[in-house]
């Protein structure tokens, strides 16, 4: 592997979202023309798919909802991914989906869990593909967090035999979202955890030819810029985990296209450091961590 090589993954481009300052800026204001341009951004720089995001209004302004949709197919034919924190506002944007500018392509579902299943009601209406949160399963009828490697991939496999037996959702149509935590504060083997899930899924022939994702921005909260070696620490950590985690079938990042995501070498300072801190617990793994922008 070198630099040169991009990875041959799927990125559903995550800017439409008001978590960035900037697009709640846009929301705010309601100015589609600049949530259009973002759109058009991200398009350009390779997204495969647009996810849609505008917030707690998605629960009280349908209509505005409804018009950033409209907006946003109008000037791209990319489909659209759905995150939005209602069944209701799922069905609005599933009714305001033109599938037809988007080349035939179905939109997402983003997201659903075992104890949030609610949103799949809407699957006989209109087919879609769907976002699979791994990271909480259903225990005695009460949500719990998924730490381990053994329960994020159990609960994977449930969703994803549920959703094909009781369905007939075929695996392509299934995106299953591991979740990486930030390093930061990761004492308990999380990031051990859900790459050890991601070989587990990806060598199980009962789930062969669904897709894995995750949201790369996590990893590097609250670390500085520059890793030791001088490099953009952030990105390296991205960039590192996929390193890791792609030739076991991890194939979709909700992440910023323009980014350049590319596997790193054997070699490089930032994937060496992120392997130690992997092989660490409690106090080791935040020593390891410091080892990571300490020379």
């Amino acid at each position: 592997m070198n630099d040169s090589q991009a990875f041959d993954i799927t990125i559903i481009g995550e800017r439409i979202n008001p978590g960035f300052k900037s697009t709640k800026a846009l929301f705010d204001n309601s100015d589609l023309p600049g949530v259009q341009a973002l759109a058009v951004r991200q398009a350009q720089a390779g997204a495969s798919y647009l996810n849609v995001n505008i917030g707690a209004r998605a629960l009280t302004d349908p209509v505005f909802l409804t018009e950033a949709i409209h907006a946003i197919q109008s000037v791209v034919t990319l489909p659209l991914s759905f995150d939005v924190p209602s069944v209701q506002a799922h069905e609005v944007c599933l009714q305001a989906y033109d599938q037809e500018r988007a080349g035939g392509a179905l939109p997402i579902v983003n997201s659903i869990t075992e104890h949030r299943w609610s949103a799949m009601s809407l699957y006989r209406q209109r087919p879609f593909k769907v976002i699979v949160m791994a990271s909480e399963r259903v225990e005695d009828g009460v949500a719990r967090n998924n730490k381990s490697a053994a329960d994020i991939a159990g609960t994977a496999k449930r969703a994803a035999l549920r959703l094909r037996q009781e369905y007939g959702m075929p695996p392509d149509d299934i995106i299953i979202d591991l979740s990486v935590s930030a390093i930061v504060a990761d004492t308990e083997g999380l990031n051990r955890g859900t790459l050890e899930a991601v070989k587990l899924i990806g060598s199980d022939p009962d789930l062969k030819g669904l897709h894995m994702m995750g949201g790369l921005s996590n990893i590097g909260q609250q670390l500085p810029p520059k890793a030791a070696d001088g490099s953009d620490l952030k990105h390296q950590l991205e960039n590192a985990f996929l390193t890791l985690a792609v030739p076991y079938g991890f194939d979709t990042v909700l992440g910023t296209p323009w980014r350049g995501y590319a596997p790193l070498a054997d070699d490089n300072y930032v994937l060496a450091a992120y392997r130690n801190f992997l092989e660490q617990t409690g106090t080791n793994a935040l020593r390891a961590v410091r080892k990571l922008y300490k020379a």
